[in-house]
């Protein structure tokens, strides 16, 4: 079941384009990963697709919505994890929790029980009662996992979500990816670290706003003749430069 269609989304601003004719679909369930050097395009694709930022051409869309004409469908029917780390540091992680719920037009049951369900999920009991800016940088990205994951959405687009994080929390963190994925969730990632690209189910590559490369992780390693994603993305990126 294809979960986000896309055709030909361009984006541009002024004389410069940002998303250059872009094309593809992703199934229910699949890890699909974005990759590109930051400035490549990811975060404005990913705007898009969220009803974030209009189109300036081609067609998508998300979990069966148009992103020209059902932008308020999307956002109900997905989760957004951006970059940058955006609740509320002088709350309780508890208290971020609830906040959003109420966002998301939740009832109090099901905040209360969505809380408790997302605590242990996330493995944030001992923490559920700390403020927020004090707790390390990966607790503080499991908790904006949460709060994207407290009106169930069936697609999660996650933003860089692993940026400036230790490796440990990194790895943790892909873990609850794979566990999402498992319970049928789809799962949009941008990232510009190329060891994260074996974790996906398949990859897109993006340079100067275009899809480049498109393919499972093995498959491009062979293609390639290389061991990592790394020497892919090297390789891809100058030869399309020559």
């Amino acid at each position: 079941m294809v979960t986000v269609e896309v055709e030909n989304l361009t984006r541009t601003f002024g004389k410069f384009t940002a998303v250059d004719q872009v094309s593809f679909s992703v199934q229910k369930g699949e890890i699909f990963g974005f990759l590109g050097a930051n400035g490549a395009g990811k975060t404005t694709t990913i705007r898009m697709l969220c009803g974030l930022l209009m189109p300036s051409s081609g067609t998508a869309s998300v979990a069966g919505f148009d992103v020209y004409t059902q932008p308020e469908n999307i956002k109900k029917n997905i989760g957004y994890m951006s970059q940058r780390f955006s609740l509320y540091e002088d709350l309780t992680v508890r208290e971020n929790i609830r906040f959003y719920g109420g966002v998301y037009g939740l009832s109090r049951p099901q905040i209360s029980s969505k809380t408790d369900e997302l605590l242990e999920f996330l493995k944030l009991q001992d923490q559920a009662d700390a403020l927020t800016a004090s707790i390390p940088m990966g607790w503080k990205q499991r908790l904006a996992l949460s709060t994207a994951m407290l009106h169930d959405p069936p697609i999660i687009f996650l933003d860089e979500p692993t940026s400036g994080v230790d490796p440990v929390s990194r790895k943790n963190f892909w873990l609850l990816i794979y566990r999402l994925a498992e319970q049928g969730k789809t799962i949009f990632v941008t990232t510009h670290f190329m060891d994260e690209a074996e974790y996906c189910n398949r990859v897109s590559i993006m340079r100067d706003g275009a899809i480049i490369e498109l393919e499972k992780p093995q498959t491009l390693k062979t293609k390639y003749n290389v061991n990592t994603m790394q020497d892919v993305f090297m390789q891809v990126v100058e030869k399309k430069s020559l």
